[in-house]
């Protein structure tokens, strides 16, 4: 017994140490063979019948008791019992007594003879080549040996090399099995042990199946698992590591989960010639942040300071932790590809408080011929987030929130930008955002069915509530948005934003530049999207054949299915609905450069859940609409939320007569002081303007931030003079919309979609006026009413 634990604890020390991560770790140790210790044949026997499918071996005496008696045969007889079940299991008996040697062969076991000179090494060795403990020794039927694997990677290749009879020979004697269940890794043994050699009608017809089994396996593992950084063995043969402990973060949480859920679904390879995946990806554990936080003595100075630039300052000249640097090193070594330097704080994709767009997101080209440049970027990238947890704007978004600053923690995600390089730009072909709930549905499509953001090059005009396609997986080729050609003149993309890989950039290495769709047509990637108005016919066809302006319509993509996005999108959201027991958002993008004979490529880039507004009461709004205009502020039939909202008395309005664009961003920070102020007062507050609200286009609306909003309860958003306005769906802005339950009225009165009373609120004094703003503070609270079922909802005047 001291020589099989001796031998079992060298061989459990060895499995263990290849775990992926600390769980994978723990369960290797907890699944470590075991050695059952039976005193009785009536005991073996128990333990055995106990047992059969996962027993690796037997050693037994020739004689022990049996029905309370010594027998001389008891050994023999249990042999004859397994090898009646299992054939293929290695017994040895083993005796003081060399005449039961021959008896034993006969029952087809193997013998030891006690009290020999060698007998510890002969165990050893049976432990060692007929139990699956060590190395797996490919032999030839004779004996000879012609191979060893010591894990997983290594019998994937020899089994692509060694001779055929070796294979047969091992196969024949469920030896692949059994090496497997002594390393713990079940799942591929158990799947391999009821195969048998004459399933296969060559030799080399089991070599592959075993070959893609392994595969499979290890696929399978490395999908489901978040690797523990290790800078001597890293090789990508996983593709999600994490660097440091502490925890991942909510954005890299909901990427793991992703990873897991295509991994166990199969959807990875469930659509042929796309790998829908997670980008390869490294997470620098929340334990970075805080060592680096105090090592430098940083905590209480970036609570404190207000002033974003000197906290900046800080966080740029101070050291980052040496060991994290190392491994930020080796990894940029074999990561040769632009990078999306990521937030991932505790706090952020949360079930209620999403924490979307507060933090930092930086694009890093990653192509400097220097790898201590790439890595001086890098770090300078993962401090950028770093400072931006104590930014203005998250502080100010924390302050609408019940949690505190010093709560928040920040792991950091560097993910392998999906696209290809096109000339001196690398961008994706398709970019977006897919929900599984649509607030604002037009028949025939249903709450329920859903809604994506699609554009041509990197995702920022969707996030940013910029220029995009919106279509419902369901019905692809029902888009309202290109039902004339008026709405597809106005609301298509007319650019895009790439990272250009050559020329100058700041400091961090990069900068995303918006091109135009010329520039997309010489590169290639326009084909797969576009379509052409003619001005002539007054007409929009598929496709660039024709002479005319370039539009982004995806009708190659959505009509005449050049890549399966719709299907791909509808399976997603559904198996992440599922998955997170409610509605969820995804972003992705998609590759179709690929080179020849590879996959085209979908990359989840982030899975977090959707908040809805409950409607557990109905809300009855009367008679106001149209025909009683003068009872309300606003009416709406396009409202977001649910419920009655009292007590505002302020109202924060930008006229539509005072409005200019070209001074968009100055009413917004016009507005982020008023809303300072009245979430210092606790004071709650009405918001209504003109265009496009939380846009990063200045010319489409005013382009605030949640911070500059977040004490808001209810927004009315109308529209321009000259532009009819959609309901803001950029992915940041409306996720913050929906977890906070705020009150969003989207009016179109030149378009008969609602009112608002722009005549009274001129009327009314103003506790504070500047150039784009009046700050109003009412005698009486005004009421909102919103039917979340229907979309509609009205504002009572006091």
């Amino acid at each position: 017994l001291p020589a099989m634990y001796a031998e079992l604890l060298q061989h459990s020390q060895q499995v263990i140490a290849e775990g992926l991560n600390l769980s994978q770790k723990i369960l290797r140790m907890r699944a470590r063979p075991k050695i059952l210790l039976c005193t009785h044949y009536e005991e073996a026997h128990k333990a055995f019948e106990a047992y059969r499918e996962d027993v690796l071996g037997i050693i037994s005496d020739v004689e022990f008791p049996r029905g309370g008696h010594s027998s001389p045969t008891a050994g023999l007889d249990f042999v004859r019992t397994v090898r009646e079940a299992y054939p293929d299991v290695p017994i040895v008996l083993h005796s003081s007594r060399p005449e039961f040697e021959e008896q034993a062969r006969r029952v087809g076991a193997g013998f030891l003879r006690k009290g020999s000179h060698h007998v510890l090494n002969e165990l050893r060795r049976i432990l060692l080549e007929d139990f699956g403990f060590g190395d797996f020794v490919f032999r030839l039927p004779e004996g000879a040996e012609v191979a060893r694997a010591g894990d997983l990677r290594s019998l994937e290749e020899r089994l692509a090399s060694v001779p055929a009879e070796s294979i047969l020979y091992h196969g024949a004697r469920n030896h692949f099995s059994r090496w497997l269940r002594a390393r713990a890794d079940f799942g591929v043994a158990h799947a391999l042990r009821p195969r048998k050699v004459e399933d296969y009608s060559t030799p080399e017809a089991l070599r592959q199946d075993l070959i893609r089994a392994i595969g499979d396996y290890r696929v399978e593992q490395a999908q489901s698992v978040v690797a523990d950084f290790r800078r001597d063995g890293f090789d990508f043969s996983t593709d999600f590591y994490r660097i440091g402990s502490g925890s991942l973060g909510g954005k890299a949480r909901g990427l793991a989960f992703v990873r897991r859920m295509l991994a166990q679904s199969g959807l990875r390879k469930r659509f042929p010639g796309v790998d829908v995946c997670v980008p390869p990806a490294v997470v620098l554990g929340t334990d970075v942040f805080e060592r680096f936080l105090d090592a430098n003595d940083l905590r209480r100075f970036a609570i404190d300071c207000e002033d974003e630039e000197e906290i900046w300052r800080q966080f740029r000249a101070a050291p980052f932790p040496e060991e994290a640097e190392r491994d930020l090193q080796a990894f940029l070594e074999k990561a040769p590809f632009p990078l999306a330097v990521r937030s991932s704080s505790l706090l952020e994709d949360s079930q209620h408080l999403p924490f979307t767009g507060v933090y930092d997101t930086l694009m890093l080209r990653n192509n400097a011929w220097s790898l201590i440049d790439r890595l001086a970027q890098t770090v300078l990238a993962v401090k950028r987030v770093y400072a931006s947890a104590f930014s203005r704007g998250a502080k100010g978004y924390l302050a609408a929130t019940p949690y505190r600053l010093e709560e928040e923690k920040m792991a950091v995600l560097l993910q392998k930008i999906v696209g290809s390089r096109h000339g001196d730009r690398f961008y994706p072909d398709i970019s977006g955002v897919a929900r599984s709930y649509d607030f604002y549905p037009r028949p025939p499509m249903t709450a329920g069915d859903g809604i994506t953001a699609v554009c041509l090059g990197m995702g920022r005009g969707v996030v940013e509530g910029g220029a995009c396609l919106r279509f419902c997986p369901r019905y692809p080729q029902h888009v309202p948005q290109l039902s004339s050609v008026e709405e597809a003149l106005e609301g298509t993309q007319r650019s895009f934003w790439a990272i250009p890989m050559t020329g100058d950039a700041d400091e961090l290495g990069m900068r995303e530049e918006l091109y135009g769709l010329d520039v997309a047509e010489a590169d290639g990637t326009l084909a797969a999207v576009g379509s052409t108005w003619s001005p002539e016919n007054e007409a929009i066809y598929d496709g660039l054949s024709r002479q005319g302006t370039r539009l982004v319509t995806f009708a190659p993509v959505l009509k005449q299915g050049l890549f399966p996005l719709a299907e791909i999108l509808a399976t997603l959201t559904e198996a992440g609905t599922q998955g997170m027991g409610g509605p969820v958002e995804i972003e992705f993008a998609v590759n179709l450069a690929v080179p020849k004979g590879r996959p085209r490529e979908l990359g989840v880039v982030q899975m977090r859940p959707l908040a809805l507004a409950r409607e557990a009461e109905a809300i009855e709004l009367g008679h106001v609409g149209e025909l009683a205009p003068e009872s309300a502020v606003c009416w709406s039939r396009s409202v977001l939320g649910h419920g009655r909202i009292e007590g505002i008395r302020d109202l924060v309005v930008v006229d539509f007569q005072r409005f200019e664009r070209a001074r968009s961003r100055d009413a917004a920070a016009e507005i982020g002081r008023l809303n300072r102020a009245l979430l210092s007062q606790g004071a709650p507050y009405l918001l209504i303007g003109v265009g496009r609200w939380g846009s990063r286009d200045p010319w489409l609306g005013i382009p605030v931030t949640w911070d500059q909003v977040a004490g808001a309860r209810v927004i009315v958003e109308a529209g321009l003079r000259d532009l009819r306005v959609e309901p803001s769906q950029g992915s940041h802005f409306f996720q913050n919309l929906t977890s906070f339950h705020v009150g969003y009225f989207t009016v179109n009165p030149d378009a008969k979609e609602g009112f608002v009373a722009w005549d009274w609120l001129g009327a009314q004094p103003a506790l504070s006026e500047n150039a784009h703003v009046r700050h109003l503070r009412l005698e009486s609270p005004i009421l909102v009413k919103m039917d979340g079922r229907k979309g509609e909802g009205v504002i009572l005047k006091p």
